[in-house]
Parts: C-alpha cells; sequence; structure tokens
C-alpha cells in the first residue's frame, strides 16, 4: 500500500499542493513580515515627528504666551504713559486757559479803565469849556477896559510863579 500511495498521482498533487503552498506562505509571510515591518518602522518614524512636532508646539506656546504676556506689559506702560501724557496736557490746558481768561481780565480792564479816563477827559473838556464860555460872559458882562488890563497885568506878573509850580 506503500508503494501504491506513492503512485498515486493524487499523493503528489496533495503533496505538491503543499509544498506550493509552504515555499508560497513563506514567501508571502516574509513579504507580508517586511510590509509590516516596514509599516511599523514607518508609524515609529511618525511618532517620533508627532512627538518632536508637540515639543516644538509646546515651546512655540510657552513662547507665544511670553510674548503675549511682554505685550500686555508694554500694553498697560503705554496706557499708564498715555493717562499720564493727557494728565499733564489737560493740567497744561487748563493752567493756559486761565493765564489766557487773566489776561482778557487785565485787556478788559485796561479797555474799562482806558475808556473811564477818556470819559473823565471829555467830561472835564465839556466842562472846561462850559466854565469858559460861562467866565466869558461874566467877564464881558463886568470887566471894562480898565479893569481887563488890570486882569491883564497881574496875569502876566503871575506867569513865571505859575511856570515854575507846572
Amino acid at each position: 500500500m506503500h508503494d501504491n500511495l506513492l503512485s498515486d498521482p493524487h499523493v503528489w498533487e496533495a503533496v505538491s499542493f503543499v509544498l506550493f503552498f509552504l515555499l508560497l506562505g513563506k514567501t508571502i509571510w516574509s513579504k507580508l513580515t517586511g510590509m509590516l515591518d516596514a509599516r511599523g518602522e514607518a508609524v515609529k518614524a511618525e511618532l517620533a515627528e508627532a512627538s518632536r512636532l508637540r515639543t516644538e508646539a509646546e515651546a512655540m506656546l510657552r513662547q507665544a504666551e511670553a510674548d503675549r504676556t511682554a505685550a500686555l506689559a508694554e500694553a498697560q506702560q503705554m496706557l499708564d504713559r498715555a493717562r499720564a501724557e493727557a494728565l499733564r496736557v489737560a493740567e497744561a490746558a487748563g493752567v493756559e486757559a486761565e493765564a489766557a481768561a487773566k489776561r482778557r481780565e487785565r485787556m478788559a480792564m485796561d479797555r474799562i479803565a482806558s475808556a473811564e479816563a477818556g470819559a473823565i477827559a471829555d467830561v472835564r473838556n465839556t466842562a472846561a469849556e462850559i466854565a469858559t464860555a460861562a467866565a466869558r460872559a461874566v467877564i464881558s458882562q463886568q470887566l471894562d477896559a480898565n479893569a481887563d488890563a488890570q486882569l491883564i497885568d497881574r496875569a502876566v506878573a503871575e506867569l513865571p510863579s505859575a511856570l515854575r509850580a507846572a
């Protein structure tokens, strides 16, 4: 039966089928494990790259937070300086406005004093004109040529002492 078994073509077909699958399986297995190993290496490389990118991203986040903190501090300093400058400008504007108001008040007082002096001068001139006209009328009624000559002589005599007094 042993001879019979080796002479049966189906046995050889089965043996060759098994050998074919063993050889093919070994080849496929080596290619499959090679592909799996390559895929494993690719996954390791991707994981290493992801870890490196995560480390870089964390460093960039820390840097961005530090930059943000620095920018906020600088913005706060700028805001404080702007507030101080605004207060200084407002104070200077208040002082300038007060000085301008005092100048306007002084100018108004000067104008008032000038107008008052002008009005007083006008009243004096008018009073002098009226007094002169009244004196002329009184003198013309009371003085004759003789009294007129005496009055002129007395005025000429008093002229040197009047000039010294002025």
